[in-house]
């Protein structure tokens, strides 16, 4: 997130798009709730009626995987009505001119047709937050799992540019982080391009200060994406993987494909704390310890860095990640010699300029948010105060590009995925709670009324959903959350899991997955 959480409280207007915010992020979204009673214009912009569009001032349903039209047809308004920031855009940003002649293509009747969002609706989300005094941007996964991911949010962010809500309280884009130390992950060097802190493996200075630290040498060449080590270990490029606190067999698109990759392997490690269905195909299991069970850190949605304490021993053979990524490499031949999480700390800080200022002794109470260079900063509640990290912020002209795949006579609805309000992703966890199994514990796919009356089907009827990479059977669930011609599917359930269905096709540039969009069709189960 550019800017806290509790700084929602502080904006005017808040568009949220792409998020399920009330079910996947509650503690965001009481501070939404609260801007709200103070007189915020809450906008929510997705596909799928979510519960916290009920509580929004203006919601919009627009097609699935329309995003960059939706957004290019708002800011085509605020151009149109003379409502973009001026100073901002011509102190702060560059690259404006080219960003303009796009947008001009994009007039609300086309973005219209485009989206199914009406015309007036797309001048009211133009018109409240191009003229509030803070606007904020929210969104998560309904943004970014998409063929188009990157440019999605590169359009939110021109939008935010537009009318200058970037560097100040109360304003800025703010993607929701999916698990609680994902953004952690991320910080840490959990990407294929950078080492910790966002440094690029690519610069010979960066490898160098790591290779003097690390008495290692280390390669300049950018690693495999999720995506790629699949592809790899069908090809036989790849012949071994490594897979920590991650299920793919669930979480990753085209699950069948995933299966058949990890049983070509040489090689399947998984470190997890519970025994998952990735982990049933593994060669090699390590016991991991869980969150309660070992000291360390974890870094917020709001990049805030928080202690995380031992309250009990791990449970038989379990250890920490640390202590066992460590026992494995000094067995490789290369010595870690760490004697615990704190001076693993003293590490990143000492390599990761972000973090450069962090210890354990400031992280008593909240925590620090980065950048927190030294260790008299107090940390940054919010980010581009005065500038941006390369200079001036950069528009870029993004023309919409619609899913990787279409609708046809044999597949001919729309499936998106996401969550239920009582699972979490896999289910490895949540699953095997009593309390939250006995609310729900299978699968059910959620269809339009008039879709479902066509089809013959009704509420409790077991369906066949089938796309181009396979099938799973469910229970239906009909409800006007979801418009004509789309339905809804969650992956919490290996008994009938979404993603045997999802198309693994991915952003060129980011690769991620296209979850959130692909054809399928829906037929009554023979009983």
């Amino acid at each position: 997130m550019t800017n806290s959480v509790d700084e929602f409280e502080l904006s005017d207007c808040i568009f949220i798009t792409g998020s399920n915010t009330t079910s996947s992020h509650p503690i965001v979204a009481t501070r939404i709730l609260r801007a709200k009673k103070k007189g915020a214009k809450i906008i929510v912009a997705d596909p799928r009626r979510v519960h916290i569009a009920d509580l929004a001032d203006l919601y919009v349903s627009h097609r699935l995987g329309t995003d960059v039209a939706l957004l290019n047809g708002i800011m085509y308004v605020i151009l149109d009505k003379g409502w973009e920031n001026r100073a901002f855009i011509e102190e702060r940003t560059e690259g404006f001119e080219e960003f303009e002649k796009v947008i001009k293509d994009y007039p609300p009747e086309k973005v219209a047709e485009i989206t199914g969002v009406a015309e007036k609706d797309i001048e009211t989300i133009a018109h409240w937050y191009a003229t509030a005094e803070r606007g904020s941007i929210a969104y998560c996964m309904g943004i970014t799992q998409h063929t188009t991911g990157v440019d999605n949010v590169k359009t939110l962010a021109n939008l935010a540019m537009l009318t200058g809500h970037i560097g100040r309280e109360g304003t800025g884009v703010n993607p929701l982080r999916g698990q609680n130390n994902v953004q952690g992950a991320c910080d840490m060097g959990g990407l294929p391009n950078v080492y910790p802190g966002y440094q690029p493996v690519t610069q010979f200075q960066i490898k160098e200060k790591f290779e003097s630290a690390w008495g290692a040498q280390l390669s300049d060449k950018v690693g495999l994406t999720i995506p790629e080590m699949t592809s790899g270990l069908l090809e036989g490029s790849m012949k071994a993987v490594y897979i920590v606190g991650e299920n793919p067999l669930l979480s990753d698109p085209d699950a069948s494909h995933v299966e058949e990759a990890l049983k070509r392997a040489e090689l399947v490690v998984v470190q997890d704390i519970f025994m998952t269905p990735t982990a049933e195909l593994a060669h090699v299991i390590l016991p991991a310890a869980c969150f309660a069970e070992k000291d360390g850190t974890v870094t917020n949605t709001e990049r805030r860095v928080m202690r995380t304490r031992k309250a009990l021993d791990p449970p038989g053979e379990a250890k920490t990640d640390w202590e066992i990524i460590a026992d494995l490499s000094n067995r490789m031949g290369y010595p870690m010699d760490y004697s615990s999480a704190e001076e693993i700390m003293r590490e990143i800080a000492s390599l990761t300029p972000s973090y450069g200022g962090i210890t354990y002794e400031r992280l008593e109470g909240e925590g620090l948010q980065w950048p927190c260079p030294t260790k008299d900063h107090p940390g940054t509640r919010f980010l581009h105060k005065d500038r941006f990290v390369r200079g001036k912020g950069l528009f870029h002209a993004i023309e919409f590009k619609p899913p990787a795949e279409s609708t046809d006579d044999e597949f001919p609805l729309w499936l998106t995925t996401g969550r239920l309000y009582f699972h979490f992703h896999t289910g490895t966890m949540t699953r095997k709670s009593g309390a939250l199994t006995g609310e729900i514990d299978e699968q059910y796919v959620e269809l339009n009324p008039e879709d479902a009356s066509q089809l013959g089907i009704s509420t409790g009827d077991e369906i066949l959903l089938t796309s181009r990479r396979g099938q799973i059977r469910a229970k239906a669930l009909v409800t006007d959350r979801m418009k004509k011609g789309e339905v809804f599917a969650s992956f919490h359930f290996v008994e009938s899991n979404a993603n045997i269905l999802t198309n693994p096709a991915f952003d060129p540039i980011v690769k991620i997955p296209e979850y959130k969009v692909c054809a399928v069709r829906v037929e009554k189960a023979a009983s």
